[in-house]
């Protein structure tokens, strides 16, 4: 299991397109720089009050598009299943797993 920093990571790798721009600044300085909620204020020129709620709102945003989406579950899933295919130690599924790996 990832911790929640982690997960916010990933989660913005997939739906961060989704993010309006300044959801995207925020949850780019707190997650990804660790930003402090002060720091990010600061930066903004906002309160840390406004921070805080845009960083719930972005992690509420970002798991209601991983229920309804699940984009980044079904790619541990395949990524999982890539895994055990390599582990059979087949050449030709090595190389059909490793092109599929180029795709994602």
């Amino acid at each position: 299991m990832t911790n929640k920093n982690e997960r916010y990571n990933n989660l913005l790798d997939w739906y961060e397109g989704l993010l309006t721009d300044k959801q995207k600044e925020i949850a780019y300085m707190y997650f990804r720089e660790d930003f402090s909620l002060s720091e990010i204020a600061e930066h903004t020129k906002s309160s840390r009050s406004a921070v805080h709620d845009s960083v719930q709102r972005v992690e509420s945003l970002l798991d209601k598009y991983e229920d309804n989406l699940q984009c980044y579950q079904h790619f541990i899933l395949r990524q999982t299943i890539y895994q055990k295919l390599n582990a059979l130690k087949i050449d030709e599924v090595d190389n059909l797993v490793e092109r599929l790996n180029e795709i994602e």
